[in-house]
């Protein structure tokens, strides 16, 4: 998994680049291509090769890679970034102090969020019948983190709506934007949440044949439900305040 941290941390900057710019169907596209070759490369690395859960480690870091390659061909070759991307530059160091002040104590955040979501799986190895109660929450909290992508991409749709709309001096077209994918939020997290509530007795069977599991997860899906709903207001606000 090492390699994909490299990956998505380039990933991550061509992402931004792209979405000030406005330019999002090339991102959907590339990771379109990316997931349906992602289901190829499991199947092969994980069956295939016989390296097993190893396999699975192994097909992220290729597949993460391939999607930031074909984002590097976008940005080379592409009319729509000819003015914007010029090549590096010793110019891009200028301000590094002033970027790391703001990106270190961002890192961190995004670190104790992610941290307390994994604590909750280790602690619940303490719990009287681990085994059965580890498997019920690393399911639920799977689920929350594929819902969760939903506000995730609202929020940098704000994120890239607010500032360009404030560094055009418009900021009523801002306070639009934000009022606009709250209520988006929310009427996503209402869906979703009653979606989940409704198929939390066979939701558990997309995951394990073990009854037991299954039945909790179905009582934990609720729970699931509501974090959802004041998780996707946070996301979203979180990329309107990024932006003020």
């Amino acid at each position: 998994m090492v390699p994909s941290l490299f990956a998505y941390g380039l990933l991550q900057c061509l992402v931004k680049f792209l979405q000030t710019q406005n330019i999002v169907f090339p991102m959907m596209i590339c990771s379109g291509i990316t997931t349906f070759l992602h289901i190829l490369i499991c199947w092969v690395m994980v069956f295939k090769s016989g390296l097993g859960f190893r396999g699975a480690a192994l097909a992220n870091s290729i597949s993460n890679w391939f999607n930031v390659l074909l984002l590097v061909l976008y940005v080379k070759l592409s009319p729509s970034c000819a003015k914007t991307w010029t090549g590096f530059s010793k110019e891009a160091f200028q301000n590094i102090f002033t970027f790391l002040r703001l990106a270190i104590p961002s890192a961190i955040m995004v670190c104790l969020e992610m941290w307390s979501f994994e604590m909750m799986v280790l602690l619940s190895g303490l719990l009287p019948n681990p085994k059965l109660q580890t498997s019920a929450l690393s399911i639920c909290l799977n689920t929350a983190a594929t819902v969760w992508m939903i506000p995730f991409g609202l929020s940098g749709a704000v994120s890239t709506r607010v500032s360009n709309e404030l560094g055009a001096g418009n900021p009523e077209a801002a306070r639009l934007a934000v009022n606009v994918v709250i209520a988006m939020a929310i009427f996503e997290a209402l869906l979703v949440g009653s979606i989940l509530v409704l198929i939390r007795n066979i939701l558990g069977y997309a995951y394990s044949n073990e009854v037991e599991v299954v039945k909790y997860v179905a009582a934990l899906l609720p729970l699931v439900a509501t974090s959802n709903l004041l998780d996707s207001l946070q996301c979203v606000l979180s990329g309107y305040f990024r932006q003020c």
